[in-house]
């Protein structure tokens, strides 16, 4: 068969080998890209619609992300054509990524874990592997879905979630309809009632936080902390929001290599239902031979900062937020934002990774449930 896919989705020659693959960058992947392709496999940037598809031979689109607000589900489904995505691949690195920013503001700013209640919005394969890191880093942690429930957390309304938790995590989809919409879920009344010191972390969609009442309330309020690993109208992000946030990143949380290979097994895998075939290939036979990463070096003179720093090695949010910062001074911040995306540098996930720190640090019973092994 003939495929059209993201040049960003990693093992896709290995994968699909045997059949014509053509990489294109998936922001720019038109309808004449698809006049003779039977298959498109996609990440989050492309919008697949039937304006995309129309009068084209596709019939299967591949998405190798957890969301579907990028494909007009109802849509292709008139058009005939099979839709599948990655539910829960890369859910693993959004996890880590929240809980390395936390540990950089715990650090910092000079408060524990024990002392926080955090509140996680969305409960689904994401929202689950944030409340498992942060339990094991002291959190009290409460969840609000209004379709999933967690056994053992407590579930609340979000106007309840909000008066409780003094940090809000969000791990929801993006819809705009029906009664639990998730456009502008946190608002400028939303953000006018953060409890003083509050934190606001959101690693799923842009749109779900509005943009330009969040700049306008860190501008009024210095107590106020928010981590934004997603924009409104990315990949050309408004700078002075950029300006405002204490760690900004350009949509990467869940650009771990684990992350990216699953999504990629996964879009094959229904690749080869729709095409009634066996599948010939698996992730654990092609990642054979990988090399692990160089061990982790123990720096930090107290346990909060050595915590920082050893989680900050594996998920270098730092360097994201620097490399960020400085794209908006290049003369097109948006291609800038995409490049850094498209060359992101490999980033191993922690159950990947060995740490130099001897065997009787009172960090190891934290570092062995958050994966790490003794180097």
């Amino acid at each position: 068969m003939r495929l059209v896919a993201d040049e960003n989705m990693p093992l896709v020659a290995e994968f699909f080998a045997g059949h014509e693959v053509r990489r294109l960058p998936g922001r720019g992947i038109s309808r004449a890209d698809l006049l003779e392709a039977d298959a498109l496999l996609v990440r989050s940037v492309t919008r697949v619609d039937r304006a995309l598809l129309a009068d084209t031979p596709v019939r299967f689109v591949g998405t190798a992300t957890i969301g579907t607000d990028h494909i007009d589900l109802a849509g292709l489904g008139e058009l005939g054509v099979r839709v599948a995505s990655a539910p829960g691949c890369n859910a693993r690195a959004v996890g880590e990524y929240v809980v390395t920013a936390l540990a950089c503001l715990a650090a910092d700013q000079g408060w524990r874990p024990q002392e926080r209640t955090l509140g996680v919005v969305g409960l689904g394969n994401t929202g689950r592997q944030v409340v498992a890191l942060a339990q094991a880093m002291g959190f009290q942690v409460l969840g609000c879905d209004p379709f999933e429930a967690l056994p053992g957390i407590r579930q609340l309304t979000f106007a309840e979630l909000r008066a409780k938790a003094d940090i809000l995590s969000l791990h929801v989809p993006l819809t705009r309809g029906g009664t639990h919409a998730t456009h502008h879920l946190v608002d400028a009344a939303v953000l006018a009632a953060l409890p003083a010191g509050a934190i606001l972390v959101n690693a799923c969609r842009g749109e779900v936080v509005d943009g330009q009442a969040l700049a306008s309330l860190l501008a009024a309020r210095a107590d106020v902390t928010a981590v934004l690993d997603v924009w409104e109208g990315e990949p050309r992000i408004a700078p002075a929001l950029l300006e405002q946030v204490r760690l900004g990143s350009p949509h990467v949380a869940g650009y771990s290599q684990e992350g990216k290979w699953r999504g990629t097994e996964m879009v094959y895998r229904a690749f080869c239902d729709f095409a009634g075939m066996a599948p010939r290939h698996s992730l654990p036979a092609l990642l054979a031979g990988v090399p692990a990463p160089a061990p982790l070096l123990a720096t930090g003179a107290t346990p909060a900062e050595l915590l920082r720093d050893l989680l900050l090695q594996a998920c270098p949010l730092l360097r994201d937020d620097a490399a960020l910062r400085r794209s908006m001074a290049t003369a097109e911040p948006g291609a800038a934002f995409d490049d850094m995306r498209r060359h992101y540098p490999p980033r191993r996930e922690f159950t990947a990774h060995r740490v130099a720190l001897p065997e009787a640090n009172a960090l190891w019973p934290l570092l062995t449930r958050f994966g790490f092994r003794p180097a």
